[in-house]
């Protein structure tokens, strides 16, 4: 919608993960190599958390991205609450297997899967999104997927991906052993305000921006100061911006645009008996 009016070549704050808009912070770099790591490690659990909308898929797209299917086998997986017997079966899904057998005729059908892989030369390797909500019982089937080898060799290595209480869970006294499987663990953090700057200005330039609309700096400091360098948060926030700029058609966007999305987004989510009238808002 806005595009148009500022010439973009595509909407520079979609929330959808786009490896092609990937930023490197300094926590995202740090993120990378842990996972750079992980890969030449070939074996255990890599574990990455952070806060909601704070970039771990787009880490795992960009990984996805980056692989070629000559060397390595991908599955990514999105948990929701799977108890152990559906987590294999969705294992075996993710890797392309047929799953309408017993958990026992799958187990074996993954691992002669992943012997094949590893005949072919070619490497496993299983992404976990969301593993905060997988229960104990099934973060002990994966843990046992990752005792499959082949010749001394792990045949299976797997990156969880989490939001900061995964942490927690793998403290309890019950994970001793999977804890025992992580080689690496690194937590994402939000950007600082000079990155949420760079940041904006970063997506912005992907879609072709020369300055126009102008932000002033502080805009960015609002934008900061709200999102908390939350890159989902500030993608909400900057869309809206764009598309308040276009109403209105606006060239430069201060602080006080800032300020009016701000409080739309939190009048739209307010309950209705709070929201104000037009009467109220004049």
């Amino acid at each position: 919608m806005y595009e148009a009016f500022y010439h973009f070549r595509a909407k520079p704050f979609q929330l959808s993960p786009d490896p092609g808009f990937l930023f490197s912070s300094w926590g995202h770099r740090r993120a990378m190599a842990y996972l750079a790591y992980g890969m030449h490690q070939g074996e255990g659990f890599i574990v990455i958390t952070g806060e909601i909308g704070a970039g771990k898929t787009m880490l795992a797209s960009t990984l996805a991205g980056r692989l070629t299917s000559r060397t390595v086998v991908l599955a990514q997986l999105v948990s929701t609450r799977l108890e152990a017997d559906d987590l294999v079966r969705m294992v075996a899904a993710a890797f392309g297997l047929p799953q309408d057998d017993s958990k026992a005729v799958l187990l074996d059908r993954i691992h002669r899967f992943l012997i094949a892989c590893h005949r072919q030369g070619k490497r496993a390797l299983l992404i976990v999104d969301e593993a905060q909500n997988l229960p104990a019982r099934s973060l002990e089937e994966l843990r046992m997927l990752s005792n499959f080898v082949s010749a001394g060799k792990p045949l299976l290595q797997t990156f969880l991906l989490g939001q900061p209480e995964f942490r927690r869970t793998l403290q309890d006294p019950d994970m001793e052993q999977l804890r025992q499987r992580v080689i690496a663990t690194c937590h994402l953090g939000p950007m600082n305000e000079a990155e949420t700057e760079s940041y904006i200005v970063h997506r912005l330039s992907i879609v072709g921006w020369r300055d126009d609309p102008s932000f002033s700096g502080d805009a960015f400091a609002a934008i900061y100061q709200h999102t908390g360098g939350i890159p989902r948060k500030i993608n909400v926030l900057c869309d809206r911006l764009l598309l308040l700029g276009h109403l209105d058609e606006k060239h430069a966007l201060t602080a006080r645009e800032v300020a009016e999305v701000i409080d739309d987004l939190q009048q739209e989510f307010a309950p209705a008996s709070q929201r104000p009238t037009r009467e109220d808002r004049g």
